[in-house]
């Protein structure tokens, strides 16, 4: 099955986002994007792929010792930015370091479980809002717009494992379905170390 960790924004915030989003589609290019569904938004900490299932319970043993050991985060989504000229993405405030932590804390959960993990990069914390069909768009016009959003402040209580169901149909602009597989309460305590 194919897996990532992440955290999901409360539909609150989910809806915040959408206000803006939704004047993103009005604008000229709009349907040169493919646009991520709503349902699906959240904050991707490590992309594992394909994962056997015989490593699920070393890896929901190991992701549950990384929210363990990790405290409830204080963020706020907020602004935009960009991959190149193929993804469009709202950025990410608050509690960066430990967010950034968790990712690295998930990675290397599934790395130790033996799931084979791409090379590891710095997090970027971003949840995507669209990308280009094609690989290749001017997004400038939609930076301009969502770089004043400022979203209101939530607190990430939770570690979620999710599994990615690819579209299947071929038909244009099928999402990928996600589904909950698991989730582990961010326990730690501010300043304690991890």
């Amino acid at each position: 099955m194919r897996l990532f960790a992440a955290v999901v924004p409360p539909s609150a915030r989910q809806d915040e986002l959408g206000h803006v989003v939704d004047r993103l589609h009005r604008l000229p290019g709009a349907d040169g994007l493919r646009w991520t569904s709503r349902p699906g938004w959240h904050l991707t900490l490590a992309f594992m792929g394909e994962v056997d299932e015989e490593l699920l319970p070393e890896l929901r043993g190991r992701l549950a010792r990384a929210a363990h050991r990790t405290p409830p985060l204080g963020l706020r989504l907020h602004g935009g930015g960009h991959f190149g000229r193929r993804a469009l993405w709202t950025g990410v405030a608050g509690d960066l370091d430990e967010l950034r932590l968790l990712a690295e804390r998930a990675d290397a959960a599934a790395r130790r479980a033996g799931v084979p993990m791409d090379e590891h990069r710095r997090y970027q914390a971003h949840l995507t809002v669209a990308r280009a069909r094609g690989g290749d768009a001017d997004l400038h016009p939609f930076l301009d717009e969502l770089g004043t959003f400022e979203g209101s402040r939530w607190e990430a209580g939770e570690l979620t494992l999710v599994r990615s169901n690819l579209p299947v149909s071929g038909v244009r602009g099928e999402q990928p379905r996600y589904e909950k597989v698991d989730g582990w309460p961010l326990e730690g305590t501010v300043g304690r170390p991890g």
